[in-house]
């Protein structure tokens, strides 16, 4: 059971740095407003240093119309993350689309292949509803997001067995501030929680 990992909201090369060194699969840059906002010309340079095959997320929340293409000439990301409600007719650029989904709110007949299922305020370390997205977990790729920290992670793959797992206040010293070493713990909390689960299959 691999478990992919990405570590939202990054603003620093220290940050960046840290997620480069625990090897997390995809990093996500913020363009809405937030402690983690930065523009696109910060995030160009920050995401030089990545690796090939690091994923390179766009995050976005109720951008206005335009907004996701003009990043995206100036950021060219692998994915574009954005509320669902935001991402139909949105020029994407060639990225993939990776739609949010929130605790309480209603769900389509139809999911997409790829989702990520969030608590009800992006970043505030409010934890999703983990019922909910267990039984989503067997349709689709879900990654879990919401209130996760190297605590409480192992529990919550236990519980949801996600495709993957999403991290943002959980990792940081303070808003915006990612600490390397809360980081890399996180990512280590993940390895283990695969091989415990590998080991009770």
């Amino acid at each position: 059971m691999k478990v992919f990992v990405k570590i939202c909201g990054l603003t620093t090369p220290e940050g960046v740095a840290a997620a480069v060194r625990a090897r997390a699969d995809a990093v996500g840059f913020v363009f809405a407003p937030s402690p983690r906002e930065v523009t696109p010309a910060q995030a160009r340079q920050l995401a030089a240093a990545l690796p090939a095959g690091m994923k390179r997320v766009a995050v976005f929340r109720h951008p206005p119309p335009g907004r996701i293409a003009q990043v995206l000439e100036e950021f060219p990301a692998d994915w574009v993350q954005s509320d669902a409600v935001d991402l139909p007719g949105a020029d994407l650029g060639g990225a993939e689309a990776l739609p949010v989904f929130r605790s309480g709110a209603p769900l389509p007949p139809l999911l997409p292949e790829l989702l990520l299922f969030e608590g009800p305020d992006s970043g505030t370390g409010q934890v999703a509803d983990w019922a909910a997205a267990a039984r989503l977990a067997p349709r689709t790729h879900v990654i879990l997001a919401g209130g996760l920290d190297a605590g409480n992670v192992r529990d919550a793959i236990r519980t949801v067995r996600p495709w993957g797992v999403d991290v943002s206040s959980g990792v940081e010293s303070a808003p915006g501030v990612k600490d390397p070493s809360l980081v890399e713990d996180f990512v280590a909390a993940v390895r283990r929680a695969e091989q415990s689960e590998e080991g009770n299959a």
